[in-house]
C-alpha cells in the first residue's frame, strides 16, 4: 500500500511539473504560428478518462478551461447518455488535445483555424508524456484531426462506433461536438455514434468510471 502511495505521489508531482511546463510553453509564438500563447490544462493524475480534441478556442482560453463553449457541453450530453453523471467531463476527465493554445479563427472567418502539422509536431511531446504519466484506461479521440492522429487516416463513418486497444489503453474515436459538424445530421451516422456511446457505456460499467 505505502508503494501504491508512493508511485501514486510521485506521478502526481511529475504531472503537476509537466502541466506548468505546458503553461510556461511559448514555441508556437517563437516560430510565429500564434501571436501570443495562452496554453492551458485540465485534469488530475487519477482521471482514468482522457480526453484528446484538436485544440482550444477562444471561450476555453478565456476562462482557461478547456472545453468551456458549446463543444464541451455537447460533449458533457454524450457522456451523460452513456451513463455518467452531470459534471463528469470537467471534473473527472483529463483534457487535453494536440495543440494547447487557441489556433485563431480561420481565414475565411468562419470557425477556427486548425492547427498546422508543424504546430502539432510542437505540441506532441506534451501528450505523449501525459499519456505516459497518466495511463488512462480510456482514451476519447475527439474529432477528425484527433482520430488521425492515432488512428491513421480514416474517414468518420470507418471508425466511429468501433474502438482500438494498445498497451492497455482503449480508444474510442467520436465526432467533434462543434456545432459546425454535420456529419451527425445523418441517420446512420447518428446509428454510429449511438454505437460508440453504447461501447463507452459498457465500459463505465466493466471498470466502475
Amino acid at each position: 500500500m505505502l508503494e501504491k502511495q508512493h508511485a501514486t505521489k510521485e506521478t502526481a508531482e511529475a504531472l503537476a511539473e509537466l502541466q506548468q511546463q505546458i503553461r510556461s510553453c511559448r514555441l508556437c509564438q517563437e516560430h510565429g504560428y500564434i501571436p501570443v500563447a495562452h496554453p492551458i490544462v485540465s485534469g488530475r493524475g487519477t482521471d482514468r478518462i482522457l480526453v484528446i480534441g484538436q485544440a482550444p478556442g477562444h471561450r476555453s482560453v478565456a476562462q482557461n478551461r478547456p472545453f468551456s463553449g458549446p463543444g464541451g457541453r455537447v460533449l458533457q450530453s454524450w457522456l451523460e447518455a452513456a451513463g455518467f453523471p452531470p459534471g463528469y467531463l470537467h471534473d473527472h476527465t483529463y483534457l487535453s488535445s494536440l495543440t494547447r493554445c487557441d489556433p485563431g479563427r480561420h481565414k475565411s472567418g468562419h470557425g477556427d483555424r486548425k492547427p498546422s502539422p508543424a504546430e502539432m509536431a510542437l505540441c506532441r511531446p506534451y501528450l505523449n508524456a501525459e499519456l505516459r504519466l497518466l495511463r488512462p484506461k480510456v482514451v476519447l479521440l475527439v474529432g477528425t484531426m484527433a482520430i488521425e492522429a492515432f488512428c491513421g487516416k480514416v474517414r468518420l463513418e470507418e471508425c466511429i462506433g468501433s474502438y482500438i486497444e494498445d498497451n492497455g489503453t482503449l480508444y474510442l474515436p467520436l465526432p467533434h461536438p462543434s456545432g459546425v459538424s454535420r456529419w451527425l445530421n445523418d441517420p446512420e451516422h447518428k446509428k454510429l455514434h449511438q454505437r460508440a456511446l453504447t461501447i463507452l457505456a459498457h465500459w463505465r460499467d466493466l471498470y466502475h468510471f
